[in-house]
């Protein structure tokens, strides 16, 4: 067994957002992993203020979440769920077909549209060689028409993403972030959920300053480890300004998300972070340099998430399997709804 693999056992899934159990947004349990000193201690998502330095810079992403998953008609009269990953242009995208589907098949939609399901995407293996690509069947290129824009669409026919853990359906609002500015996102960027507006007034009376980058995300995959497929980004010159400055200074930049650490790597060069859009390919593992972040904010992660690979950029593979091993001992959730782990070194102020 690997290390990914052993990750999530023994954790909690989270079958609902945590206010629908009790407790309030920002006040889910975080696990901190001391860098430094290899402890791991125990606290609550709204001790964060006082566990980050003045003049640290916390980036987030502000990318909100559209309600992708379309309820799909095939040929022959079944129905399959239709979730909606990638935009490639307004009419072609990557998507998720739930259930088999043969290229050239037409789904059919609601309000008379239709989707051409055209051929599968050609994935990268996590656990194969670095140049190996398998052309797998999860994710399919699909060509739509449709009455409307995919936005306008997806507000009017979708529903959130969710899977069997989910234990009812929930509002669109409760897979936005507080951040949400920039609708793109097929699955939360879910990091900053516990995000309230009482920890940013704390994080500002403590001196702690934030930035947003954009990058939308695509649609997990669960099934096994895998590579994430590309997805569209945007690191503003502000803030990759903010991010140089910080580093420069000798102050931490700790991303907030999974995502957000794959938007400033893919947008450093030799001159540090650069202001940058476009499309990310970028597989962050144990062998990748970290040259924009100091430390990640994340939530806990099913063994075989995309995430998990990252993970060990910041901490060995030994220090996770402790870090989630204390995790499960005192029951933390996991899943977008779970609870919050902060990695990073967190050396006292001088």
């Amino acid at each position: 067994m690997t290390a990914a693999s052993a990750l999530s056992r023994g954790l909690i899934e989270a079958t609902e957002p945590p206010e629908y159990r009790g407790i309030a947004r920002d006040g889910v349990r975080m696990l901190v992993t001391d860098l430094g000193a290899r402890t791991h201690a125990h606290a609550h998502f709204y001790d964060l203020p006082a566990l980050l330095r003045r003049g640290d810079l916390l980036v987030v992403n502000d990318s909100a979440t559209l309600p992708a998953a379309l309820v799909a008609q095939r040929n022959d009269g079944t129905m399959l769920r239709l979730h909606i990953s990638t935009k490639v242009d307004q009419r072609l995208w990557m998507v998720e077909p739930r259930g088999f589907v043969t290229a050239g098949e037409t789904l059919r939609l609601p309000a008379n549209a239709r989707a051409v399901m055209l051929s599968p995407a050609v994935m990268l293996s996590a656990v194969e060689a670095p140049d190996a690509t398998t052309s797998r069947q999860r994710l399919w290129y699909a060509a739509f028409a449709l009455p409307t824009s995919m936005e306008a669409y997806l507000q009017r026919y979708g529903t959130p993403i969710t899977y069997s853990y989910v234990n009812r359906a929930f509002p669109l609002s409760e897979y936005q972030t507080l951040f949400a500015r920039e609708p793109g996102s097929s699955e939360m960027p879910s990091a900053a959920r516990p995000f309230t507006a009482r920890v940013l007034v704390a994080l500002r009376d403590r001196g702690i300053e934030i930035a947003a980058v954009t990058l939308h995300c695509g649609v997990a995959s669960f099934e096994r480890p895998e590579r994430p497929g590309i997805e569209r980004f945007n690191v503003s010159h502000e803030t990759a300004e903010r991010v140089n400055a910080a580093r420069h200074q000798g102050r931490r930049v700790i991303a907030v998300g999974t995502t957000v650490v794959r938007a400033l790597e893919s947008a450093v060069t030799e001159h540090g972070v650069i202001g940058s859009q476009g499309w990310t390919d970028i597989y962050i593992n144990e062998a990748h340099r970290l040259d924009a972040v100091d430390g990640l904010l994340s939530g806990f992660h099913d063994q075989n998430a995309t995430h998990v690979a990252m993970l060990q950029a910041f901490a060995s593979a030994d220090v996770l399997q402790e870090a989630y091993a204390q995790a499960a001992t005192h029951g933390y959730f996991y899943h977008e709804f779970g609870d919050v782990h902060l990695i990073a070194r967190l050396a006292p102020e001088r």
